[in-house]
């Protein structure tokens, strides 16, 4: 019955959807205040409804309700609980809902904190979000129906993908979906803005805290991603240059840049265009990545469905959304002109350089994914684009942009001096150029690439902190005092600075051993002792576990016991490998049993990672950056002054 009701929600959420996406632009038109204000309890309603029809899913997979042909489909009874949750959205049918739950969460709250925006430009924005939420709603009503029952409920269940059975993955999509379904909200003030005729400060200090929340999202679920495929799948690396990761990578990219863009709306009333731009592209490579997850059209480890018929479905939202938006931005293109103007050398000249990095290493990104396909549809050529293609067209745009970063920080607004900028940096420069000769001294591979990443790690890192420094009108004890703007600025890029040296010193100093270890013989990876001294059968709650134990030894004296283990999932019939790892703060070391061997002995792979956990450090730090921007007073004071001002001056 729960499940039914459920269902009927969903189909009263496309319903309410649907008035939203038209009663509230007619009354804009027309200056119809009360169209207008059906969009507010209209926004509320669908996510309400919505968010019933998504509890109700789950509560179908915690009750194991096999009945119901998906829960059938991806649990099992003798799961883990909060793997029968993650299983709501571990799967096509309930990824969609959770995307539509976001998508009608972030509708809402521009109903409940859009008070500060003028009526029609509200009406516009919360018409735009629904008319999204009725293509998704559609979507899954018509080609995804979670609520689907089973004719004779099964005894049992088939269980979720063992790949997925980790809380890495139980907390990665939501993140994922919070900043892909969060860049719709600048797509619709973009597209609202457009239709309205005007994009000016006002819009651009509305439009960057969704896209910042946004951005914060994506940070945390890429890093999550990161960091699952690292500990999980057993290969020892962090990325892979997969299609999905890239799907994920690519919007993260483009609203970076709509977010630095926006600054110089805001300060200068420049590049009004591009702006808007950057909001619709956004969203649409955030929906080029649901189209590549979900088609079939590239294969990855963790797309969700190899459907073509889907696909196309999504294809067409794509189409229609961001198609439809560039032909209202190329009509209204006129009505946004720049009234600002600034030098060769200034701030906004080094935004503008971080937009084209930011943008051009996108356009690589997609390029390298896509291109395979296109080979094959077009010249009948099958290729394979890896890492050795992204990592040469990518990490020279990242270079520029690092050296880059710290100086435009340092710049004045409209006119600046670069000499002025680079005398302040002198001692920053020094030290970086310093610590970089000192790491090439001491290694002895005399790789470039450990202490360029080290330059541009203390670069980014230091420069931020002379940054607040020199806002703090080079008095240490007014630091704290500074907005948090100023705060998360500095926060994230020195994240982004310790990232990449973290990635840097990863790729240029691991080390890698394979062999075949026999019980009770000790072997040496670099600075380290390992011994496996055991070798057991482990029964876990719904898997069969082959466990090692490898005494782990520096110095002669054992610091760890690792336990590597073979995984065997019977309901899945999946073999799953989980690495053993001893996490310090400057290194890792990484072990993966294998096979047993004919002559005595198990496989044993070895990794010596050092500065490996330095990367989702930085992560957290530009996540963390950003969330403290996102709390600076100066959103909520701008809030309350146009409150107060519509109070004062009624609408006419």
């Amino acid at each position: 019955m729960i499940t039914e009701l459920g269902h009927f929600a969903l189909i009263l959420a496309f319903l309410v959807a649907i008035v939203q996406s038209i009663v509230p632009l007619i009354g804009a038109h027309k200056h119809w205040y009360g169209w207008m204000a059906v969009a507010e309890p209209a926004a509320k309603m669908q996510f309400l409804l919505t968010g019933f029809s998504f509890a109700a899913l789950t509560y179908a997979f915690v009750t194991s309700d096999f009945s119901l042909r998906l829960v059938w489909l991806n649990s099992h009874s003798a799961k883990p609980m909060i793997y029968k949750i993650s299983g709501v959205w571990g799967n096509h049918e309930g990824s969609m809902l959770l995307w539509v739950l976001i998508l009608t969460l972030f509708g809402a709250c521009a109903a409940w904190f859009g008070g500060n925006l003028p009526p029609t430009l509200r009406a516009r924005v919360l018409a735009v979000q629904s008319s999204v939420s009725v293509a998704f709603f559609a979507f899954i009503l018509f080609t995804s129906n979670p609520f689907l029952r089973l004719a004779v409920p099964p005894f049992d269940g088939q269980d979720l993908n063992p790949l997925l059975q980790d809380p890495g993955l139980a907390f990665h999509p939501p993140f994922l979906y919070l900043g892909y379904v969060g860049l719709s909200m600048a797509f619709s003030f973009a597209v609202a803005a457009l239709l309205e005729g005007r994009v000016d400060a006002a819009w651009a200090r509305w439009v960057r805290p969704w896209t910042l929340a946004a951005w914060v999202f994506l940070t945390i679920g890429i890093g999550l991603g990161s960091w699952w495929a690292y500990y999980e799948l057993g290969w020892g690396g962090f990325w892979f240059w997969d299609p999905v990761e890239n799907a994920s990578f690519m919007p993260w990219l483009l609203a970076a840049a709509l977010l630095h863009s926006a600054i110089v709306v805001e300060k200068r009333e420049s590049l009004k265009s591009w702006t808007i731009l950057l909001a619709i592209l956004a969203f649409g490579f955030s929906l080029i990545g649901t189209f590549i997850v979900r088609s079939g059209l590239l294969t990855s480890v963790h797309a969700f469905a190899n459907d073509p018929e889907r696909g196309v479905f999504i294809l067409m939202i794509f189409g229609f959304f961001t198609g439809g938006a560039l032909i209202l931005f190329a009509a209204r293109a006129s009505t946004m002109e720049a009234k600002g103007v600034f030098s060769v050398v200034s701030r906004e000249s080094a935004l503008v350089s971080n937009n084209v990095l930011l943008a051009v290493s996108c356009f690589v990104v997609f390029v390298g994914t896509l291109w395979p396909m296109f080979a094959e549809m077009f010249f009948d050529r099958k290729l394979s684009v890896g890492a050795p293609f992204f990592n040469m067209a990518f990490t020279p745009f990242m270079v520029v942009l690092g050296l880059i970063l710290p100086v435009g920080s340092t710049l004045a607004w409209k006119r600046g001096k670069l000499g002025r900028a680079a005398y302040q940096m002198r001692y920053v420069f020094a030290l970086a150029v310093s610590l970089g000769l000192l790491v090439w001294v001491m290694q002895t591979g005399r790789s470039l690439m450990g202490p360029i990443g080290l330059f541009l790690g203390s670069w980014l890192v230091f420069g931020s902190m002379l940054d607040l420094w020199m806002r703090a009108g080079r008095t240490w004890s007014r630091i704290p005092r500074l907005p948090r703007a100023d705060w998360g600025k500095a926060v994230a890029h020195g994240g982004l600075g310790v990232t990449m040296f973290g990635i840097a010193g990863l790729m240029a100093w691991q080390l890698e051993d394979i062999r075949v270890a026999k019980m009770g013989e000790p072997f040496t990876v670099g600075a380290f002792e390992l011994e496996l001294q055991d070798v057991q059968r482990v029964q876990g709650p719904n898997y069969l576990s082959t466990m090692g134990f490898v005494a782990l030894r520096t110095n002669g004296e054992q610091i760890a016991v690792l336990n590597p283990e073979k995984r065997n999932y019977p309901v899945a019939q999946m073999p799953t490998t989980e690495a053993a790892i001893d996490y310090r703060f400057l290194r890792d070391v990484y072990v993966v049993i294998g096979d047993p061997q004919e002559g005595g002995g198990w496989t044993l792979r070895t990794y010596v990672k050092p500065l490996a956990n330095w990367i989702w450090a930085g992560t957290l730090l530009m996540a963390l950056g950003g969330t403290l921007s996102l709390t600076d007073r100066r959103f909520r004071v701008a809030a309350g002054a146009r409150r107060r001002r519509e109070t004062a001056v009624p609408a006419e």
